[in-house]
C-alpha cells in the first residue's frame, strides 16, 4: 500500500538548490529509518537519503526471515517495528513478515513522523568545518546542511568520505587477541547426518546432508590441471593472517511453491554453465541431496519462504565481492548483476541440465519467485546482501572477548547474542588438490553481550557530529554477529536519540551524558541488559589468572555449548567425535616465579568421559592428570585443581585439555591459577 504524500517524499522529481535538516541520514537502511523516526518522535527535522530506489535495505529487500538470537535482547524500535509488521497481515509471524509488508510498514511509520526520504540519489561530497560535517551533495546537485549527520549504510561511504578511520578485510589474531580472527583454512569435515526438514514436508525426506563446510573430498582441477570456476590458489597464509578479504555477499530471494504466484526463475542473458561445476560435482559426490539441503529455506507466511545459503555451494558467491566495499559506483554495479547472474544461473541449471538428477529439477522446478513480491524489480530482491563492508575505527573497537567474555559495558545503549556467523571467505585449492572452503565458522557461540556507545562514534579529531550504527567499530569477528537487523535497528534507535542529545546540548556525539541516553532507551522500551546474566559466573571477578576456553587455541572443531553453569557462559565440547585429533591450549602468563594451584573447570554430565587427559607444562618440567567429568567439580561445582606447580615469569604456564582415548564426550571451560604462599 502507497501513500500519496510519501509518493512524493520518496520520489523527489527535480533536485533541490539546498535543504537545512536537524538531521541528516545517509542510507535508507532499517537502522537510517531507525534513527530518522526516533529524531523526528523527537522533535527534529530528519532527512534519509538513500542511493537505490528502495526504502528498507535487507528487511525490505529479501531478509524477511529474521535472525534474532535471543529474543529477550530485542526492544524499543526494533520490537514495534516487527510487532506492526507482523499485525498489519493475518497469519504473519513475529519477526517473519513479507517483504511487501515489511516495506508498507515502514512507509507508514515513516509518514506517521514526518521524515522526508529521498531515493535514488547518492553521495557525490561533503564538506567540513574543523571536526564537522556541514554539508552532504548527491549526485543530481541537492546539497543538504545539517547539524548532527548519521551514516547508515552497509558500505560506510559517508564514513569514508569524512575521512573517518576504517578497515576493510580481516583483522590478525595478533591485532586483538582473537583466536578466529584472519585466514583460516578449513578441513573435510564429513556431513552424512540424517535429517528431516519437518518445517516445510516439500523439501524433507532422509538422506545424506550437510550444513556447513566441506564434507567431502572434491576434486578443483579441471582437465588441464588448473582451478575450476570459483576455486582459488592457496594464498600460502599461516593461519590468522591478516587480508583485505571478506565473508562473501548473496540475495536472500522470496520463493514459493504456491503455483497461484509462482514465477519460475528466469535464465541470465549471461549464462555459462561452466560456472557450475563445482555445484555438479557436489551433487555428484551426494547423489540424493536435496534442494533443501542446497538452500536455506526457512518459512515465512503465506506460503513463502526465505531462501538463503548453506554449505559448500549455494546462493554464497565467495571471491566475488572483495572490491565491492571501497568500490566506485561502476564496480559496486557490476558486482551487483555478476551476484545476480551468477545466482540465476545456478536456479536455472539445477532445473533445466541434463546433468543435474531429474528428481532435483523436479525439485528445482517447483518453486519459484514470488509474483506479489518485487514487482518493480522483475519479481527479484531489491538488495545485494553486503554482510560486511567497510568497519569504523573509532573510540572503542568491539572484538571478539566482547561477544564470550566481555561482556558488559557501563555505556550499554543495545544488545546482541546472535552466533559469530561467517559464511565461506574464498574456496581454495589444498595441496591434493581437492577444494577447501576458508574463513566460515557458522557455529561458534556468542552470549548475549552489551554494546558500548563508544563503538558508534569516531575519534573526536576525525568527526565530532558524525554517528554510525552499521558500520560500527567493530572487527571482522564481532561483526559476524553484530551484523544482524534486529542489532542495527537498535543502534539506529540509539543514534537518533544521540543525535538530538548533541544538537540540544550543543555538544560533540562524544560528549552527550550517556547515561541520560540510557535513561531514554529504557523509557523506550529498549533492552540494555538482561537479568538472567547477572547470575552468571563471570572471569573477571574470579580470583588469580583466568583464562576462557574462547581465550586458548582450538585444535580441531569444537562445539561451543551453554550447557550448566559454564565461566563466562559458555564452554566447549568435542562432541565425542575425531578422538586424539582436539585439543584446547591455555597459554596464561606467569606475573611472578613461584608455586601456583592449577584448576580447571568443565559441565559435569554422565555422558562425559571419566579420564580427561590435562597436560600442565611448568618450571620442572611436563605432569599429566586424568579428570573424571562424569563427577561435579569439587570447589563450588565448577573447578577442580590438579594440584600445585612450579611456574616462573619468563616463561608461559601451558596447561592443555586433550581427547585421546577418552570414553566420553571431553568438555573444555576455563582454566585458573591462584598463588599459594
Amino acid at each position: 500500500m502507497f501513500f500519496p504524500r510519501l509518493l512524493f517524499l520518496l520520489g523527489l522529481a527535480s533536485p533541490l538548490a539546498a535543504a537545512d535538516f536537524d538531521l541528516v541520514i545517509y542510507g535508507g537502511t532499517p537502522a537510517g529509518l531507525s534513527a530518522g523516526i526516533i529524531a523526528a518522535r523527537e522533535g527534529a527535522s530528519v532527512v534519509v537519503i538513500e542511493p537505490t530506489k528502495w526504502i528498507g535495505g535487507m528487511v525490505t529487500g529479501g531478509l524477511c526471515r529474521t535472525d534474532v538470537g535471543k529474543e529477550e535482547t530485542i526492544g524499543g524500535f526494533p520490537r514495534e517495528f516487527f510487532a506492526r509488521a507482523a499485525a498489519a497481515k493475518p497469519g504473519t509471524p513475529m519477526w517473519y513478515a513479507e517483504p511487501s509488508v515489511n516495506l508498507s510498514t515502514f512507509h507508514t511509520m515513516l509518514q506517521e513522523a514526518g521524515v522526508k526520504a529521498v531515493t535514488a540519489h547518492s553521495l557525490k561530497s561533503i564538506t567540513k568545518e574543523g571536526a564537522r560535517i556541514t554539508s552532504l551533495t548527491t549526485n543530481d546537485g541537492t546539497t543538504y546542511h545539517g547539524k548532527e549527520f548519521i551514516d547508515a549504510t552497509y558500505e560506510g561511504d559517508l564514513m569514508a568520505a569524512a575521512k573517518v578511520s576504517y578497515i576493510v578485510g580481516r583483522e590478525s589474531t595478533a591485532q586483538y587477541g582473537e583466536p578466529l580472527a584472519g585466514y583460516h583454512p578449513m578441513p573435510i569435515r564429513p556431513r552424512t547426518i540424517e535429517v528431516m526438514e519437518s518445517d516445510c514436508p516439500s523439501i524433507g525426506g532422509k538422506g545424506p546432508s550437510y550444513i556447513h563446510g566441506t564434507p567431502v573430498s572434491i576434486s578443483g582441477l579441471d582437465a588441464q590441471g588448473k582451478p575450476i570456476y570459483g576455486v582459488f590458489p592457496d594464498p600460502k597464509l599461516a593461519p590468522g593472517s591478516a587480508d583485505k578479504l571478506t565473508q562473501s555477499y548473496n540475495f536472500r530471494i522470496c520463493v514459493t511453491q504456491r503455483k497461484d504466484i509462482l514465477v519460475p526463475f528466469p535464465k541470465p542473458a549471461t549464462y555459462d554453465p561452466a560456472r557450475y561445476e563445482l555445484l555438479l560435482r557436489l551433487i555428484q559426490a551426494f547423489p540424493g541431496i536435496r534442494f533443501g539441503r542446497l538452500f536455506h529455506l526457512g518459512n515465512i507466511a503465506n506460503g513463502k519462504y526465505d531462501l538463503n545459503a548453506q554449505g559448500l555451494f549455494s546462493t554464497d558467491y565467495p571471491g566475488a565481492n572483495f572490491d565491492y566495499p571501497d568500490g566506485n559506483a561502476a564496480t559496486r554495479a557490476r558486482i551487483w548483476q555478476d551476484h545476480t547472474d551468477f545466482i540465476q544461473g545456478m536456479l536455472w541449471l539445477l532445473g533445466h541440465d541434463e546433468r543435474v538428477p531429474q528428481s532435483l529439477r523436479e525439485q528445482a522446478n517447483s518453486w519459484g519467485l514470488c509474483k506479489d513480491e518485487f514487482a518493480d524489480n522483475a519479481h527479484w530482491p531489491y538488495a545485494l546482501y553486503v554482510r560486511e563492508g567497510r568497519r569504523m575505527i573509532g573510540e572503542y573497537v568491539m572484538v571478539q572477548k566482547d561477544l564470550q567474555t566481555d561482556l558488559f559495558k557501563d555505556d550499554s545503549i543495545g544488545m546482541g547474542s546472535f552466533l559469530i556467523d561467517c559464511h565461506i571467505v574464498q574456496r581454495i585449492l589444498a595441496e591434493d588438490g581437492t577444494v577447501r572452503d576458508e574463513g566460515s565458522f557458522q557455529d561458534t557461540p556468542a552470549l548475549p553481550y552489551q554494546i558500548p556507545y563508544r563503538s558508534l562514534t569516531p575519534k573526536r579529531a576525525e568527526c565530532e557530529n558524525l554517528l554510525v550504527p552499521v558500520c560500527l567499530s567493530a572487527s571482522h569477528i564481532a561483526c559476524c554477529s553484530l551484523r544482524m537487523e534486529p542489532v542495527y535497528m537498535a543502534l539506529g534507535h540509539a543514534s537518533g536519540l544521540a543525535a538530538m542529545m548533541a544538537i540540544k546540548g550543543k555538544t560533540p556525539v562524544q560528549n552527550i551524558d550517556v547515561p541520560a541516553l540510557r535513561k531514554k532507551l529504557l523509557e523506550q522500551k529498549a533492552v540494555l541488559e538482561l537479568a538472567s546474566l547477572a547470575n552468571m559466573v563471570r572471569s573477571t571477578k574470579l580470583p588469580g589468572i583466568v583464562m576462557s576456553e574462547q581465550e586458548a587455541e582450538q585444535i580441531g572443531h569444537w562445539t561451543g555449548s551453554a550447557y550448566g553453569n559454564p565461566v563466562d557462559g559458555s564452554s566447549l565440547h568435542d562432541a565425542n567425535t575425531e578422538k586424539g585429533t582436539k585439543s584446547v591450549i591455555y597459554r596464561m602468563k606467569i606475573p611472578t616465579t613461584g608455586r601456583y594451584e592449577v584448576r580447571v573447570s568443565y559441565a559435569y554430565a554422565p555422558n562425559r568421559a571419566s579420564n580427561v587427559p590435562v597436560i600442565i607444562e611448568h618450571a620442572n618440567g611436563t605432569q599429566t592428570v586424568l579428570v573424571n567429568q562424569r563427577k561435579a567439580p569439587p570447589i563450588d561445582k565448577l573447578f577442580v585443581s590438579l594440584g600445585v606447580f612450579p611456574f616462573k615469569a619468563d616463561k608461559n604456564a601451558v596447561i592443555t585439555i586433550n581427547t585421546k582415548d577418552t570414553n566420553g564426550i571431553v568438555g573444555a571451560d576455563a582454566v585458573q591459577i591462584i598463588g599459594t604462599k
